[in-house]
């Protein structure tokens, strides 16, 4: 490997060939299914990827690393070169059919993440690498100190399924942490686009400080009486509340 890993892209290169194979196993290919590739990178998910799939979109933001793909010359492979975060992916959909893969550079993950929430209508499913404890943070339950915001939002419109761990040794250069790799699935009944903007409100001010009740965080838009209405103890803290009381406290919220 010449290229030299760039900080500002958060560029980790997946090297173990045993992972890339978990990955890629894990989605259950079909040949002619709509998959975008999130950061290919030096192509070690790419090239497997393609390997199975009649075409390849992938999204990569640096220019370097595009221009050694396109030297490839690998047929039904679609390169865009942008920032994800910036890039309308449901130009890339065809109903429900989009499927994302990758391996996330650690500073996109979660913006990322949050991103599909708009879009889930439009995907089949995500499987992507990321910080071990944003993962764990996606799958926490209430009470667990992992629980908060991102669970809330996440949990509302996937299915959340860990699939296994990858230790540093497995990219080049090495993270000093661990990292894992994660399924979503949207869920049968999701959240409606407004119900989803509804919630984020919700989560921003019942999180607003984690210290602090949910009387002190909500003071000014909910009283003691409309949260006991909802069944809700003004007296709790917001990591104590199970997402189907989320979803009463937000509802409360938009009311007014």
């Amino acid at each position: 490997m010449n290229h030299r890993a760039r900080k500002r892209f958060g560029q980790n290169f997946l090297q173990d060939f045993s992972v890339i194979e978990r990955i890629v196993s894990s989605m259950r290919l079909d040949a002619d299914d709509n998959v975008v590739e999130i950061g290919p990178g030096l192509g070690a998910l790419t090239l497997p990827l393609l390997a199975q799939l009649k075409q390849l979109h992938v999204i990569e933001i640096d220019r370097d690393l595009i221009q050694r793909l396109e030297a490839k010359e690998l047929e039904g492979l679609h390169i865009q070169s942008a920032d994800v975060l910036k890039v309308d992916l449901q130009t890339l959909a065809m109903g429900n059919s989009l499927r994302v893969v990758g391996n996330l550079p650690y500073n996109i993950g979660t913006p990322l993440l949050l991103r599909l929430l708009d879009i889930h209508p439009m995907l089949r499913d995500v499987h992507v690498m990321l910080q071990k404890e944003v993962v764990d943070r996606l799958d926490a339950t209430c009470g667990n100190r992992a629980f908060g915001r991102l669970s809330v939002m996440m949990q509302s419109v996937f299915k959340i399924e860990p699939l296994f761990t990858v230790p540093p040794t497995a990219f080049e250069p090495a993270p000093k942490i661990d990292s894992a790799v994660v399924r979503l699935s949207p869920l049968e009944n999701p959240l409606s686009a407004d119900d989803i903007k509804a919630l984020e409100r919700c989560t921003r001010i019942a999180f607003a400080s984690k210290r602090k009740t949910l009387r002190n965080n909500m003071k000014g838009y909910l009283d003691d009486q409309s949260l006991e209405a909802i069944d809700i103890n003004p007296q709790a803290r917001a990591e104590t509340l199970d997402i189907n009381a989320f979803h009463r406290l937000s509802k409360r919220l938009s009311e007014g």
